[in-house]
């Protein structure tokens, strides 16, 4: 009977014993970022998004430049196109169709530059991000740190967006009076 108490106390104790140790350890600390939003609401997000923007507007300009010069063209042909010859009315139209040729040919550069500096700005913030991300885990002992894209569901206590967005101002600040 004494055995069985010491044997009963003692299962007990350890019990207790691992129970406390199980409790006593350090909770896996996870954060959650949505990286699309620290792209858009970062300053060096908006800043790329702005020489994007910037690029974006100027190509635009001499599109429309450039169809304004056929339209106006077109415009004189159509009003002289009687007393022309059809040699130089045929001339005019070869002109303005190689005009609209580059004009198109134009366009198609214009959007592969545009997507080009996109993809390169982009890719440099996302590394960027990546490296305050790694920083900010290590100094806050985060187990790891997902994009909000993967994840179906997580408590909102878990996303740490807004600390990697001012952490990520504070790098760019930073960076950008080098």
């Amino acid at each position: 009977m004494k055995w069985n108490r010491i044997v009963v106390c003692v299962t007990a104790l350890a019990f207790f014993l691992v129970a406390q140790s199980a409790l006593a350890a350090d909770v896996a600390k996870i954060g959650i970022v949505n990286a699309q939003r620290v792209l858009m609401t970062s300053k060096a997000g908006k800043a790329a998004q702005a020489k994007i923007n910037a690029a974006g507007k100027k190509m635009e300009a001499e599109l429309k430049k450039k169809g304004k010069e056929i339209q106006d063209l077109k415009n004189r042909l159509q009003r002289e196109a009687m007393v022309l010859s059809k040699e130089v009315r045929d001339n005019r139209e070869r002109e303005i169709r190689i005009k609209i040729n580059d004009l198109k040919s134009s366009q198609v550069k214009y959007r592969q530059e545009l997507q080009n500096m996109e993809k390169k700005l982009l890719g440099e913030l996302r590394k960027e991000i990546l490296k305050v991300a790694n920083e900010l885990g290590k100094k806050e002992g985060y187990l790891m740190i997902i994009d909000r894209m993967g994840v179906l569901y997580a408590p909102k206590k878990l996303d740490i967006t807004d600390k990697l967005i001012k952490e990520f101002n504070r790098t760019y600040a930073k960076k950008k009076k080098k």
